[in-house]
């Protein structure tokens, strides 16, 4: 099969993290919220210590931390949860980037259908956004900014730390979804001045079909985001449903891991970016970076291979290389990149563009085999 190279659109779990699950499984099987015998209080003190994990992994408060599905569900909380806030105080103005992710673009896109206005900001050519550019459209009524950390088709990451600092001092609520960046670029998002931060387990080496939503807490009050479903009062109401608790026990430990070996990882992480760099240079192929790499996490590349068409590569190099063109949401569609062409890159550029993902433990000798077979398949294609 190959090398598996998607890491933006899902990591294989850590066997650490699935030993921990498993013996929840196996040997943990009561109820979280149940308060009449021994089970649930085991299942509620495994759920806590992994409220923890997370809140020390991003340095927040363990009562900040509320669990959710993923990052889409925590996505549509943060935005979606300040409905009645807003109609309260008359703010209805959201600003978010036309690069965001799709559970972000079309949960404000719902908004918009409900009386909101909404400002979708292009990046520059580099895939960054400019804060100034956020910052001229801000208004008397302007509820919320939402940002991405890191983008996943390109990694190139935004400049969250100033528009954070620009947004507290205005009093203006900020939501980032931190999927690709959380449990890689840790000391950064612990820097940052934030509102909402959405975060889902199954891109640092957890399970899939669990995250996270962080409510940071301003003179002791949450942010004023309300549950958008409806049952019990499980996360103190502001997501109802019966907690998984062994997902949660793996989201735990995957951040736990995260926090202990974040700096290894990152030095991985570059190792064979440099690797992956030095390939497509010397190969012999017309190429460009999609994203100024100055701005880009080290675990990520997009890049056009001129004259070569991104889905006849990934379908003719699949045997060595699991790489993809986009997000994985929208892997089905075939029209091109919106990330891409809002960046203002030309048609051919986007359709022969592929983005190239990788883990900490990604094998660097049998990346080097692989990548140099997709090269050498890749020059067969271009004209």
């Amino acid at each position: 099969m190959g090398i598996y190279l998607d890491y933006n659109a899902s990591a294989p779990i850590d066997e650490r993290v699935l030993d921990v699950m498993v013996n929840v499984y196996k040997n943990v099987y009561g109820n979280s919220d149940s308060r009449t015998h021994d089970y649930g209080d085991e299942a509620r003190k495994l759920v806590e210590n992994a409220r923890g994990q997370v809140a020390s992994l991003l340095g927040v408060n363990n009562s900040e931390v509320f669990f959710t599905s993923g990052s889409t569900e925590s996505n549509n909380l943060a935005i979606r949860g300040l409905l009645d806030y807003a109609n309260e105080t008359g703010k209805k103005h959201i600003i978010t980037s036309t690069i965001e992710h799709k559970a972000v673009l079309e949960t404000v896109k719902s908004l918009e259908k409900e009386g909101f206005k909404v400002d979708f900001v292009n990046p520059d050519v580099d895939g960054r956004v400019d804060v100034e550019n956020i910052s001229n459209l801000i208004e008397e009524d302007t509820l919320l900014v939402s940002l991405m950390h890191a983008n996943n088709e390109t990694g190139i990451i935004q400049q969250i730390k100033e528009l954070g600092e620009m947004l507290y001092e205005k009093g203006i609520l900020f939501h980032v979804d931190a999927t690709q960046s959380c449990g890689k670029l840790v000391p950064e998002l612990r820097d940052v001045k934030y509102n909402m931060l959405s975060l889902s387990a199954h891109k640092l080496s957890g399970p899939q079909g669990v995250g996270a939503l962080i409510l940071r807490k301003k003179r002791y009050k949450l942010p004023p985001v309300k549950a958008i479903t409806y049952g019990g009062q499980q996360e103190h109401g502001i997501r109802p449903g019966t907690v998984p608790v062994a997902l949660v026990a793996g989201l735990g430990k995957a951040c736990e891991l995260a926090e202990k070996e974040y700096k290894d990882n990152i030095r991985k992480y570059q190792e064979n970016k440099e690797l992956v760099i030095s390939l497509i240079e010397h190969s012999g192929l017309d190429y460009d970076f999609n994203g100024k790499q100055e701005y880009c996490m080290p675990n990520t590349i997009n890049v056009s291979f001129k004259g070569v068409q991104s889905e006849a590569l990934m379908l003719s190099s699949k045997q060595y290389c699991g790489i993809s063109n986009g997000s994985a949401c929208t892997s089905n569609d075939y029209s091109p990149s919106y990330v891409l062409t809002a960046m203002g890159l030309d048609v051919d550029r986007i359709s022969s563009a592929v983005r190239i993902s990788w883990g900490a433990k990604t094998d660097s000798e049998k990346l080097k085999e692989n990548l140099s077979n997709l090269l050498d398949i890749a020059k067969g294609f271009a004209y």
